[in-house]
């Protein structure tokens, strides 16, 4: 009776974990897609970024220094959402809370900064209907900036549902996939950066 019983828990505590390893694979399906729309998006970018239109080209317009800071804000932030990830794997819920909240406020900073940027070019008339060069620009750095803002609002969210029910298959879950998206959006960025700025600049 006792084996049948445990036995019966057993099957029943497996039933979540497959049904969120099924959302966890169903997560990595969106991220190859992801990939393509990211992949032509820089393709263009390449193509188009000597048509100026007579306008403004990224040497003129390209500052080092912010995209720098820019860019060490979000390494970071990847290295916290690591150290919260290693918090859930020890079930401390307390530490996992507070590293996504510090990994939030380090994506906020990063998006304030491409915000700051992007009012500065429309101010000096680079706007994205300017030139051809532009457009990609805005196109490709805009898609990665919406990208962090979803996962800022991601991890908000999750942070609510953690405080209230703590580490549950669910959350371990949504934790996981959260990091994982944070991961691949650094990625992107260190394309962006080589890609976009400093062969821009150079």
């Amino acid at each position: 009776m006792t084996n049948e019983l445990s036995g019966h828990g057993t099957a029943g505590h497996h039933e979540h974990p497959d049904a969120e390893e099924l959302r966890a694979f169903g997560f990595w399906i969106y991220l190859m897609t992801d990939i393509m729309i990211f992949g032509t998006f820089f393709a263009a970018y390449i193509v188009l970024r000597n048509s100026t239109a007579g306008g403004p080209g990224p040497a003129e317009l390209f500052e080092l220094g912010g995209v720098i800071a820019s860019t060490f804000i979000l390494l970071t932030s990847s290295y916290t959402c690591g150290l919260a990830v290693l918090a859930m794997q020890k079930g401390k819920v307390r530490a996992l809370i507070g590293w996504l909240g510090v990994t939030a406020l380090l994506g906020a900073a990063f998006i304030g900064l491409e915000v700051k940027e992007f009012a500065h070019f429309a101010n000096e008339g680079a706007t994205m209907g300017a030139s051809a060069f532009l457009s990609a620009f805005f196109t490709l750095v805009g898609t990665h900036g919406i990208h962090v803002t979803i996962g800022l609002g991601w991890m908000i969210a999750l942070t609510v549902q953690l405080a209230k029910k703590g580490i549950t298959p669910v959350t371990r879950r949504k934790v996981q996939v959260v990091s994982l998206f944070w991961h691949f959006l650094d990625v992107v960025w260190i394309f962006v950066f080589t890609v976009v700025y400093l062969m821009g600049v150079n």
